[in-house]
């Protein structure tokens, strides 16, 4: 069992908060796959207090969508606070505070990973949203390694890390890459054990570089973390929660999912698209989530060049159609362990 707060959790393996696809029907289809826990898609803290329609969307918190996390990311302690309390009084079960974002245009309006080098700055935002919200739902960060290698820069992070726990966080995400390598090069597992050592009971969790369930439970038994978020592992496959879960309880993974449970995920996230989004908006937002899924096809590289070329629902449909029938003898599927790299089934490197 992994405890964030008052939040109970029977495994600890969670999806991580992903711009641009963490959205209600993916949170969904990872709670129906075995995810014990989900973060909604990073939110601007000004744009979840600026009446509209955005901040409607942002504020809709669906019944059968918990415990799901809120995660904000902005650059004023001052608005902060205020948004905290939007994203709780809106039914978010957790706050969650960003910062470890490492793209270039964010780090540019001084948000996401920058915070890591401004700790006056981050500790005041963790302020803020504690004295919000921190009374009634937990309150979480998710930080990187530090802006780069430097010494500076890691007295910084545990500068933040240790003024965070101080104030009464009650988990903090390090993922093990720093805010200038962004996704290149390896995440940094020791470094998740330092920090896991330094601070002994409070809870951490490991992030980065986790593609399949075997280096998912590797994470926890080789660096002591509590628990993990799941980021670009389980984009286009949810099926890595399911195998957490079965690795967990001490049993052998099932195969790798045919193309017909393949069809079978790509159906259902494709319904809830539509119920969300109306059926336009679907074929557009399910097109990037179908390039992902391709990942996991037989034939990957023409199922890859098929979604890429989607413009509208209904060439959605008709790739869908042609690519995962179930009555189609496919070859063999691979198990993915990472970006665009496949293996036999059984094999996790």
């Amino acid at each position: 069992m992994l405890r964030i707060g008052t939040i109970e959790l029977d495994v600890p393996f969670a999806q991580a908060a992903l711009s641009g696809y963490s959205d209600l029907p993916m949170r969904r289809l990872a709670r129906r796959y075995g995810a014990a826990y989900t973060l909604n898609e990073v939110m601007l803290d000004r744009l979840v207090l600026q009446p509209g329609k955005k901040r409607r969307e942002m504020l809709q918190v669906a019944p059968d969508d918990h415990p799901v996390g809120g995660q904000l990311m902005g650059a004023d302690p001052d608005v902060f606070g205020p948004a905290a309390f939007e994203l709780g009084t809106a039914g978010y079960d957790v706050i969650d505070i960003n910062f470890g974002c490492p793209v270039r245009k964010v780090l540019g309006r001084c948000r996401g990973g920058f915070l890591l080098s401004q700790p006056d700055t981050a500790l005041r935002i963790v302020r803020s949203v504690y004295d919000a919200v921190g009374k009634t739902r937990p309150v979480t960060v998710k930080m990187r390694r530090g802006m780069d290698d430097g010494a500076g820069a890691e007295r910084d992070f545990f500068r933040i890390l240790d003024g965070a726990l101080g104030i009464g966080v009650a988990a903090v995400t390090v993922h093990g890459r720093t805010v200038r390598q962004r996704y290149a090069g390896p995440s940094e597992w020791s470094f998740l054990t330092r920090v896991k050592r330094h601070v002994g009971d409070r809870v951490i969790l490991g992030s980065g570089d986790l593609f399949c369930a075997e280096d998912c439970l590797r994470m926890i038994r080789e660096t002591g973390v509590d628990g993990v978020t799941i980021a670009r592992g389980c984009i286009g496959n949810p099926w890595i929660f399911g195998d957490c879960r079965v690795l967990w309880a001490g049993n052998e993974l099932p195969p790798p999912p045919g193309v017909a449970e393949q069809r079978e995920a790509i159906d259902g996230h494709w319904n809830d698209c539509v119920a969300v989004y109306g059926e336009t908006t679907a074929g557009k937002v399910m097109r990037k989530f179908g390039i992902k899924y391709s990942e996991l096809h037989p034939l990957s590289s023409d199922v890859r060049a098929a979604f890429i070329a989607v413009k509208t629902a209904a060439e959605f449909m008709a790739a869908l159609e042609r690519w995962y029938d179930p009555l189609v003898d496919w070859p063999v599927v691979k198990r993915r362990i990472g970006p665009g790299h496949l293996v036999a089934a059984g094999a996790c490197e």
